[in-house]
């Protein structure tokens, strides 16, 4: 298992930063940066957030969350999604149901009116 210090790296080198380019950005030294690549420094929590913000990543996979953990929780979602795909696609069923029960509804009331010339009887 890497150590934060190393997916800081892993992370830098992927974006094809330079250890400059992420000190500018985080406000601090290059010197300062590179401790916190060799492990040299304990890291607060809103310093890791900030490196998370500058590698468009999140505190969690910056800190190592677990990617069997992760894919539970993504497994979870896309359920959670289908079940909610579901549910407004049986509500979408039952709306067009009561919609075509309410049009023979109006073509039977239509139907069974009698129509206004045969209402008036002249005498």
């Amino acid at each position: 298992m890497k150590t934060i210090a190393e997916k800081i790296r892993l992370l830098r080198l992927e974006k094809g930063f330079s250890q400059e380019n992420v000190a500018d950005m985080l406000g601090i030294s290059t010197t300062a940066y590179g401790d916190i690549e060799r492990g040299k420094t304990d890291l607060t929590l809103s310093r890791l957030q900030s490196i998370a913000q500058v590698f468009s990543t999140s505190l969690g996979r910056l800190m190592g969350e677990d990617d069997a953990i992760t894919s539970q929780i993504q497994q979870l979602e896309l359920e959670k999604l289908q079940m909610e795909n579901e549910k407004l696609r049986l509500e979408n069923q039952l709306l067009k149901e009561k919609l075509a029960g309410r049009i023979v509804i109006d073509l039977l009331r239509e139907r069974t009116q009698v129509p206004a010339e045969r209402q008036r009887i002249g005498f």
